[in-house]
């Protein structure tokens, strides 16, 4: 059995990569999706285990105490983390696991898992994601500017990236990604245990 990759997927709020990420789901079984845990507030629509598992401050706290977490980070007031334990196991199982990270995480996980295939999310153009993240409507202007600011240095970040595809179109994006996965999957590096068991039955 061929160990699962790691896939890190990340980009700013506003360049729509949970819509991509919905429709990656929809299309494809090469990937299961870690669940990563928050202390921000559920949004109307998400699923408590699904999108993300909600608890307080100080359960999160008492968590890292633990060393639960593969990464964590206090983005925007909000503390976002990584469980380390599911990724492991599923890996191991030959499972790809899709991470959708923030930036600041990514670091951590590059320098915990010797090889990922990193994905960055961008929007055509920061009007675009600035227009986006307006017709939210649910946040006052002092959050909205501080969250385009976020996406300022963020955007900034993208080059530390292994892939960066645009999302100007929802269909193009989520090919891209496949394709991505897909011929990853295929590096001769992946394929290592099918190699060393057929030549093996080949002797």
């Amino acid at each position: 059995m061929n160990k699962g990759m790691l896939i890190l997927f990340s980009g700013p709020s506003g360049s729509g990569k949970d819509t991509v990420l919905a429709e990656l789901k929809k299309r494809s079984s090469n990937f299961v999706q870690s669940v990563s845990m928050t202390t921000r507030q559920m949004r109307d629509g998400e699923v408590d285990g699904k999108d993300y598992i909600f608890t307080d401050k100080s359960n999160f706290e008492k968590l890292i105490s633990e060393g639960y977490f593969l990464e964590y980070v206090e983005y925007n007031g909000k503390y976002y983390g990584t469980p380390k334990p599911p990724i492991v196991e599923m890996m191991n199982s030959g499972v790809n696991v899709l991470l959708k990270i923030e930036v600041q995480g990514a670091d951590k996980v590059r320098k915990a898992f010797d090889d990922v295939v990193s994905v960055f999310v961008a929007p055509p153009s920061l009007q675009v994601l600035a227009d986006r993240l307006k017709g939210r409507g649910t946040e006052s202007e002092e959050a909205f500017n501080e969250r385009l600011n976020i996406a300022r240095v963020e955007l900034q970040r993208a080059s530390e990236y292994d892939y960066v595809v645009i999302n100007d179109d929802i269909s193009r994006c989520v090919d891209d990604v496949l394709s991505i996965i897909n011929s990853q999957s295929l590096r001769t590096e992946n394929q290592k245990s099918f190699l060393e068991n057929i030549n093996r039955k080949e002797q």
